[in-house]
Parts: structure tokens; C-alpha cells; sequence
């Protein structure tokens, strides 16, 4: 779920800029003329062009606001197709899409990353077969992928409903002890919950972030009845109404026809949720369990990066090589947080211990970005 600006965007804001200026050159998959430039502000959103030929489309984002900002290319429903997060004041972002099939869509900034963001429309015209449709190496990453998907699904269907049920039941501190490994599933995968209109809100929306007369439901309302407040009198329909939501994403997701892209922009975007939220300790305010949050969205990033192992290994090696070792980097410093059979809570990590997962975080940010222009080759 989308989060409020963090420190660790503030902190890598260096190694932001570098990567902006590896990221300057134009991208054939792109509109006739080159990518399409947006000027992103805190009042306005301005698109260089709202047309664009079906295929690759590519957006080049320049933040001039004062706020942090995200960008999204949204489907009819609120669908994402893609999405890039974490521009900070000044910088510059890239983000290539496929988008195979003709259609109105939307584009939206959101400064301060929350809202719905200013929005405006955006045509594609034509049609291709998707690239996984004539590329051998790309159908089998995204068949690899839905695999990893419907696993980690599947998983967090069963887990939710026997944690719905020791909410229902009154047993608070078996719920408490269920409560991290069974969101440690939806962390995974939550790219392509997000894919899916007012699912992911309703199932991970964070309290600090609900919008006026949107109702706090899903897993962080229970993580504060289970932590701060109490079981409330709701708390049996809450824990109900996450175990439909999550029914209904699982089915969901065994529709979901994802592109490579789509698996390099999730990898990018999960460790966008590491630095908007875990970092900062503001993921899990309650139960502060954020590092087992850290833990699944690394693993969920690796697993869309060992799908696209071959294309990237056949591409670009040296990125590959940078990748492995970054990723080792930043599973060391988790693994020094171990306890038990999961994680110590995040109150108790020092200040110099978060900086170092920050930085860490940035190190690893910067070879994910340049993934999707090496899968759109």
C-alpha cells in the first residue's frame, strides 16, 4: 500500500541523481519522438503527450514540486499498469510500460504520494502482440513468475483464515504471533495486489493514510486491535472482510496475464516499499514487526529477478553480477536481526543500524531501476 515519504528517500537522494543522469537516453519502445516527458508538481502534472502507439510506451518524470511524487499509467478501473515512486524534489524517473492493446488509460501524479492523484487522459492506439507472445525467454519468465505468485497466494489464503479465526475466536496472543507470517505472503506479491482497483486498500490500507470517509479495514486495523487497543466489538467483521478481500484477490490473480516488464517494475517497486515504509519503522505502527514486511518484499523483488535471470543474463551479465551482490548485501543485514524464527522488533534497532539498512537499500535500488530498460531490448 502506498506510504508517506521517508527518510531513506532523502538519504539516497545522491545515488538518485546519478541514476537519473544513466537514465537520459531515449528508449525506442517510446512514442514517435521519444519518451514522453511529464513535469510533475505539487498542483499540476503535465504529460508531453497523451497518445502514444500501442507497445512499449515510455515515461521520462521530472519532479519540480516540493513534495515527494509518484507517477502511475492506470487501466480502466483503476487498474495499474505501471507506476514509479519515490521521485523526490528535483530528480528525475523512468518508467517503461507495455501496454499491447488500444484504449483509454490515465495518467496521474500524486505529490506527497497520496490521493488519487491529478490525473489526465491518455489514449493508445493501434495493437501488438504482447512481447511474451513472440519472445520465448519473456513467456517463460512471466509463466515462472505466476507460478512464484499463485504459490505465495495460495499460502496467504490459508494463513488469513486460520489468523481471521484466532481473531474471531478471542485469542489475542495466538493472533499476535500469526500476524507477521501470515502478511509475510501478501508482502511478496504486492505489486500485483495493487493491480487490482480498491483491493489493496482495503486490505493493507495503513491508518495515517486512510482518505476522508474511506473505512480502516484489513490487516493493519487488526494489527491495532490486536496491539493498542483491544478487540473492538467489529473486530469479528473486520477479520471476516479481509478473508473475502484476500478470497478475492487470489481468484483475481489467476486471470492476470503479466508482462516481463511488469516483473521488472514489481522488483523496482518492492524496494520502493522498503524505503517508503519499512525503513522508517511506519509500515507496522503498531506491532512493529516491519522487518519481517523488509524480509518478504526483498524475497518478493528476488524471486521477479530470478525469472528475468536468463534475459538479464544474456543481456547485460555485469548488471546481473551487481544485482547478486547487492541482494547479499542486504539479506546480511537482515539476517543480523534474526530472532527466532523471525525478527526482532523494528523499536529496536539503533539509529546507525537504519542507516545502514537505508543505505543498503539505496545500493540495491539502483541496479533494480535500470532492469526494464534492459527486459524492453
Amino acid at each position: 500500500m502506498r506510504k508517506t515519504p521517508s527518510l531513506a528517500v532523502v538519504a539516497g537522494a545522491a545515488v538518485l541523481v546519478t541514476l537519473a543522469a544513466c537514465d537520459s537516453k531515449s528508449d525506442t519502445g517510446a512514442a514517435a519522438g521519444g519518451p514522453i516527458k511529464v513535469s510533475a508538481s505539487d498542483t499540476a502534472c503535465e504529460v508531453s503527450a497523451t497518445t502514444a502507439n500501442a507497445g512499449n510506451v515510455t515515461f521520462e518524470i521530472t519532479n519540480k514540486g516540493t513534495k515527494v511524487t509518484e507517477f502511475y499509467l492506470y487501466a480502466e478501473g483503476d487498474r495499474i499498469m505501471g507506476e514509479v515512486e519515490n521521485i523526490a524534489p528535483g530528480l528525475n524517473r523512468r518508467l517503461i510500460v507495455e501496454v499491447a492493446e488500444a484504449g483509454k488509460y490515465q495518467t496521474a501524479c500524486k505529490p506527497g504520494m497520496a490521493g488519487n492523484g491529478i490525473r489526465g487522459d491518455f489514449t493508445v492506439t493501434g495493437g501488438v502482440a504482447k512481447q511474451n507472445d513472440t519472445n520465448a525467454q519473456k513467456a517463460e519468465a512471466t509463466k515462472s513468475y505466476a507460478s512464484y505468485v499463485a504459490n505465495n497466494t495460495a499460502a496467504l489464503q490459508d494463513e488469513t483464515v486460520k489468523f481471521a479465526g484466532l481473531v474471531k475466536a478471542g485469542k489475542v496472543d495466538e493472533a499476535k504471533a500469526a500476524y507477521a507470517r501470515t502478511r509475510v505472503y501478501y508482502e511478496r506479491i504486492e505489486p500485483v495486489a495493487e493491480k487490482f482497483g480498491d483491493l489493496d486498500p482495503a486490505i493493507d490500507v495503513r491508518e495515517a493514510d486512510l482518505e476522508p470517509n474511506q473505512q480502516f479495514t484489513g490487516f493493519h486495523r487488526l494489527e491495532k486491535d490486536l496491539f493498542k487497543t483491544g478487540l473492538q466489538p467489529d473486530s469479528a467483521q473486520i477479520a471476516d472482510k479481509l478473508v473475502t478481500d484476500v478470497k478475492d484477490l487470489v481468484a483475481k490473480t489467476k486471470t492476470l496475464e503479466l508482462s516481463a516488464l511488469d516483473l521488472a517494475n514489481g522488483a523496482k517497486g518492492l524496494l520502493d516499499e522498503v524505503a517508503t515504509g519499512k525503513i522508517t519503522g511506519e509500515e507496522e505502527a503498531f506491532s512493529h514487526t516491519d522487518l519481517w514486511d523488509f524480509q518478504a518484499n526483498v524475497d518478493g523483488s528476488k524471486g521477479a529477478i530470478t525469472s528475468l535471470r536468463p534475459i538479464l543474463q544474456a543481456k547485460d551479465p555485469a548488471l546481473v553480477s551487481t544485482l547478486d551482490k547487492e541482494f547479499a548485501n542486504v539479506q546480511g543485514l537482515l539476517a543480523k536481526q534474526r530472532a527466532g524464527d523471525g525478527f526482532k522488533l523494528y523499536t529496536e534497532l539503533s539509529q546507525d543500524q537504519v542507516k545502514e539498512f537505508a543505505s543498503a537499500v539505496d545500493a540495491l535500488s539502483e541496479p533494480l531501476s535500470k532492469v526494464a530498460e534492459v527486459v524492453s531490448q
